[in-house]
């Protein structure tokens, strides 16, 4: 039986076609699954009865299995879910002041391999579904109802590469933002790409204005080859020449992610070199506190270091924001939670 969170509005209009129903029955049910979140088909009471019993015969309605929560004291909350085959994913709620932002997985583990980051550690088993990716943001807007908010943000930037996923990617962003269904407007949703450079010329031409952003984290190929493996495949020169097509394509700005790594990229050459990169591009970057991972011996910038090197993007006019960090008593950084449990399981 298949997961009925597994179909998009096109995969249910055809399935209801080849049966020789209406095709406007997938309209009906995406908003029984994501407006009024039935969990039966019973519940669907505007389907025929015809209808319903393909479905029951065809279909599931299935959660995803929560295993574990953390809560964190500035209001972050971590949680780790059981997929079917027993692989374990994380999503991420951040409070913010202009709403609530979920942080969801895109694949199981990461072939990434950024030396700074916990979800690469154990390699990428293998890519999410449709329902997988839909289901975290569901999960978590359940939750927000019954305080009687919602989720209003979408990153797609937790465990594993989006771009490496990217069909599924595409689907997983045009249900999210359906306008019968969770309707998370476009401009709401970014994704996060470590830069592959192929994937950044297809997405320029995805009909939807969703946001892009690039975890850059170095501005030269020295240090960037040091902390991303994907460098060696894509330069900072390809990067940018793709960037600059990306934004001649959409005229929408990217977002540029900058961890900042005591004494490996927070210095005032590396700021300097960050505002020569991107100085004349129609950009914002992140500053992010790195969030320590127990695995590597990484520390986070100290917070006035990382106020000089924002200071230094400020007075050379490059659009900039220090983030706070989230979660960072809960192990909110990509992947530590899931890491962390699996080693206990296998202890």
């Amino acid at each position: 039986m298949k997961n009925i969170y597994d179909f998009s509005q096109t995969d249910l209009e055809n399935y209801f076609l080849s049966i020789g129903d209406k095709k406007f029955r997938a309209v009906q049910i995406l908003e029984w699954l994501y407006r009024k979140k039935v969990t039966s088909f019973d519940e669907m009471t505007n389907l025929s009865l015809k209808a319903i019993q393909a479905l029951k015969e065809n279909f599931v309605i299935e959660p995803l299995k929560l295993k574990t929560k953390w809560v964190s004291s500035d209001g972050t909350v971590k949680y780790l879910f059981e997929l079917n085959d027993g692989n374990l994913i994380e999503t991420v709620l951040m409070r913010h002041n202009y709403g609530n932002s979920v942080c969801v997985t895109s694949e199981v583990g990461c072939n990434m391999g950024c030396s700074f980051c916990a979800s690469g550690e154990l390699g990428c088993v293998r890519r999410l579904t449709l329902s997988e990716m839909v289901l975290q943001v569901l999960y978590v807007d359940n939750e927000l109802n019954k305080e009687s908010e919602r989720v209003s943000n979408i990153v797609v930037m937790g465990i594993g590469e989006p771009f490496d996923n990217y069909e599924t990617l595409l689907k997983f962003l045009s249900v999210v933002n359906y306008p019968k269904g969770l309707e998370i407007g476009a401009r709401h949703i970014t994704v996060s790409t470590s830069g592959i450079v192929p994937k950044i010329y297809e997405f320029a031409k995805f009909p939807l204005q969703i946001n892009l952003a690039i975890s850059l984290h170095a501005a030269t190929n020295e240090l960037r080859n040091k902390l991303m493996k994907i460098n060696k495949a894509y330069p900072i020169e390809e990067l940018m020449k793709a960037i600059d097509y990306y934004l001649k394509e959409t005229n929408r700005r990217v977002t540029f992610e900058y961890i900042l790594i005591e004494g490996i990229n927070d210095s005032y050459e590396d700021a300097m070199n960050l505002v020569k990169l991107v100085r004349g591009v129609n950009c914002y970057v992140n500053l992010i506190p790195y969030n320590e991972v127990a695995t590597n011996p990484y520390k986070s910038t100290k917070h006035e270091d990382a106020e000089k090197f924002f200071s230094i993007l400020s007075k050379n006019k490059i659009n900039a924001t220090l983030r706070m960090k989230h979660g960072d008593d809960v192990s909110a950084a990509c992947g530590q939670l899931r890491a962390q449990t699996m080693k206990k399981e296998e202890k």
